[in-house]
């Protein structure tokens, strides 16, 4: 009986959680600007996801209860280090210092920010990484993870208005931080 019940569990978990890692990545990193910090926010989400796999009523929106669990282990992170005083690793600045006398220096550098050293002008994913984390949040879930109000209010625990007014304010954010570089396009404002 044991076996048979793990056996559903692995298979709810296989079919239904698991597809969703891609989007569980992306929404982390924009969150924690880390990919070491967004990949263990994702495995800590999967790991209480089937821990509590229970919970997860077969067939509904899998993704957003794991958006959910997601966000709230963010937000808990967050608490604990802002409660946390700043801590120094010593070794690490003597690491550094060690590192930056050396004159192969570059030869170090990881391989990712080399390559994506010169994209580093995209300006609409600079904008959207500037607003504020209830602003960005409710960006990523509606535009680009694609979820509707009613799912967004459930993932951050507010109110439908409350996403109306936030997706609202972080819209026309996002319009002023873009407005320029728009216009370096050909873009114009016809409306003025």
């Amino acid at each position: 009986m044991v076996t048979m019940e793990k056996n559903i569990k692995d298979k709810i978990f296989e079919e239904e959680l698991m597809p969703q890692i891609d989007a569980l990545y992306n929404f982390a990193y924009h969150l924690t600007y880390n990919e070491a910090d967004a990949n263990d926010l994702v495995q800590d989400t999967y790991l209480k996801a089937y821990r509590f796999i229970a919970g997860y009523e077969v067939g509904t929106n899998a993704k957003a209860w794991l958006f959910k669990i997601l966000k709230n282990g963010f937000i808990n992170n967050y608490r604990k280090k802002t409660k946390q005083p700043t801590k120094v690793d010593y070794e690490e600045i003597v690491n550094f210092h060690a590192e930056e006398n050396d004159t192969n220096f570059s030869s170090y550098m990881d391989l990712r920010e080399e390559i994506f050293q010169g994209m580093m002008g995209d300006e609409i994913t600079n904008a959207i990484n500037s607003l504020d984390v209830p602003f960005r949040t409710v960006i990523l879930l509606c535009d680009v993870e694609g979820f509707k109000y009613d799912e967004i209010s459930k993932i951050l625990d507010v109110p439908i208005g409350t996403v109306r007014s936030r997706l609202h304010r972080a819209r026309n954010m996002l319009k002023e931080k873009l407005k320029e570089y728009a216009e370096s396009l050909g873009y114009s404002d016809n409306r003025t």
